[in-house]
């Protein structure tokens, strides 16, 4: 189905070269990441309540290419579970078998590599780190329970693009992310409920040649959609009925998470990130900036749903914290019974009625003072890529 090899020689080869620095600017680019990722982490635990991983290894700090192998590497893992269903149903088509299906699914598995390898290169220019769940199988035969990384060359650009405080935006990074690292090690059952959700995802593909063909004809006129200004995704474009289904659960739980990175982000204080928010309003103008062309590729790809995730999540986030405390938000994380549903993201108190009970009078735990410089309504940003 997809020539993964391909789609690693692509994206290295389109994917844009990062800023240009000495060797010794690069190795203490490198250091500070990882020194400051284990600083976030002792930040995150106090502010978040949230146990952790304990001693967790430091992140992993990789270029523009590495982050498009690592990727490959976890697309593969992710859609196993689709390429052995495949697999089963390989021979019941026309050009299944014999050399004309050789052929026929040699190039099409180049074509496939190709566009993901374009699709990658794209979005290893702009992601500045993640907290990667689906890794390949540990030689060792110890369960991997994730990977943070931090893309370098991307935080160096950006900083000197806002022409902010580089240890501060640093550290600023690595609190949204080693807040996903803490809640998917800190909560048992996340992890595992989010690869569920994805299988299920997969697995709920119509691999009708028919329905497959209309998907293609759909996702053609998404292309169009996106280009004249709409609002249409890829993403819609090629799901089944049941597939959406899946995925509201998928996105429900994914805002969540992305919220809560989000206000921690901000919320901390300015006593640990003291330009929090001078960063932030840099940072969100270069977000609604950018060409048309590249407007349109972020509406494609899904990329502007996912910030419209960012700002949902954290005003719900903001929302219970304020109202029963930081003790009474953690509840959300009991089981996925106490996730909140696409409606409670929306009107908090639904989800503090059914969950938390009476709102605290006092909102113990709730984020200090920050002197203006709270998440605001409209916080988002590209810092994380995690499903």
């Amino acid at each position: 189905m997809i020539d993964w090899n391909v789609a690693v020689q692509t994206g290295t080869r389109l994917v844009r070269p990062g800023p240009q620095v000495s060797q010794a600017e690069a190795r203490e680019v490198v250091e500070e990441l990882r020194v400051l990722s284990r600083t976030a982490q002792g930040h995150v635990r106090k502010f978040t309540g949230i146990d952790g991983e304990q001693n967790p290894a430091p992140a992993t700090v990789v270029d523009r290419p590495g982050w498009i192998r690592a990727n490959v590497d976890g697309f593969r893992v992710v859609l196993e579970p689709l390429m052995e269903r495949l697999a089963e149903n390989r021979g019941s088509g026309g050009l299944s078998g014999g050399p004309a299906g050789a052929v026929f699914q040699a190039v099409g598995s180049r074509v496939t590599g190709m566009q993901v390898g374009a699709i990658l290169a794209y979005m290893a220019s702009r992601v500045l780190g993640q907290y990667e769940l689906f890794l390949p199988p540990d030689p060792s035969g110890r369960a991997p329970t994730g990977r943070l990384t931090l893309v370098a060359p991307n935080i160096v650009h950006v900083e000197n693009e806002l022409g902010v405080d580089s240890h501060d935006f640093r550290l600023w990074v690595c609190l949204h992310e080693e807040t996903h690292r803490t809640q998917f090690t800190g909560v048992d059952w996340l992890r595992p409920y989010v690869q569920e959700q994805m299988t299920e995802f997969l697995l709920a593909s119509d691999l009708d040649p028919a329905a497959m063909l209309n998907r293609l004809r759909e996702a053609a006129d998404a292309v169009v959609d996106a280009v004249r200004g709409g609002d249409s995704s890829l993403i819609d474009a090629i799901q089944s009925p049941e597939q959406r289904k899946i995925l509201d659960r998928l996105t429900a739980v994914m805002t969540l998470v992305e919220g809560h990175g989000d206000y921690v982000m901000d919320a901390v204080g300015p006593q640990v990130v003291p330009s929090v928010a001078e960063i932030r309003s840099r940072f969100q103008g270069r977000r609604e900036g950018g060409s048309r062309m590249d407007k349109t590729i972020r509406r494609l790809l899904g990329i502007d749903m996912k910030m419209k995730q960012y700002a949902e999540g954290s005003r719900f986030v903001r929302r219970v914290v304020a109202e029963v405390g930081m003790d009474g938000f953690n509840q959300v994380w009991t089981s996925p019974e106490t996730l909140p549903s696409h409606d409670e993201l929306k009107e908090p108190a639904s989800w503090i009625a059914r969950v938390a009970g009476t709102p605290a009078i006092t909102a113990p735990g709730a984020a200090p003072s920050t002197n203006g410089t709270g998440p605001k309504p409209d916080a988002a940003d590209d810092t994380d890529r995690s499903a």
